[in-house]
């Protein structure tokens, strides 16, 4: 059974943080690969401002090009809309019986994971890795039983929410993002309005 840890976020836009968190969480886990799941929908997230899905999954699969173990995917997009998790999940152990499914999530994620759909089902059947982030409160309270597993890894001081926000001020984001995806932003004039 190969170990796969789904990834997921809206990567509006994907960046140096996601990556590097990515890498980590697959040495960290004991993972084969990680998906990044470029997902079309968070139920619990506006959509103000989420670009295009082709062009997030675009970007996603410039910033992973070459980087072992990593993968960019698009297989939540083919799903029902919303995207939720369990859906995603059940979906994925139906077409990848080969595979065991780890779901990846930072603290953030995790404090509001009892208002996720399904959630009860999520945490009996799956594992579950959590990273604490700056700001989320990872009390013995939240984890209960089964509880997740919690990694720690170094977390890039980047955000998507900044990224855009620098876009629109005309301030670079070479540092930030990989050059790829960074000549691609501007190229196609993305995020400037």
């Amino acid at each position: 059974m190969l170990r796969t840890g789904i990834f997921g976020g809206s990567f509006n836009p994907i960046h140096n943080g996601h990556i590097s968190l990515a890498r980590q969480l697959r040495e960290k886990a004991a993972l084969d690969e990680v998906w990044l799941m470029v997902s079309p929908q968070n139920p619990l997230k506006k959509t103000d401002g989420l670009l295009d899905d082709d062009l997030r999954m675009k970007m996603a699969r410039m910033a992973v090009e070459g980087v072992e173990g990593i993968i960019a995917s698009d297989y939540e997009m083919h799903l029902p809309k919303p995207s939720y998790t369990w859906n995603t999940l059940q979906a994925l152990s139906n077409d990848y019986p080969d595979r065991e499914f780890v779901l990846l999530m930072g603290g953030d994620n995790w404090s509001l994971f009892d208002r996720w759909f399904h959630h009860e089902d999520i945490l009996r059947n799956y594992e579950i890795v959590v990273y604490p982030r700056r700001g989320s409160d990872m009390t013995d309270k939240m984890l209960g039983a089964p509880s997740p597993r919690i990694v720690e890894a170094e977390l890039l001081d980047i955000s998507s929410t900044e990224i855009r926000q620098r876009i629109k001020d005309g301030k670079g984001i070479r540092r930030m993002v990989p050059k790829a995806v960074a000549d691609f932003i501007m190229e196609n004039s993305l995020y400037e309005k």
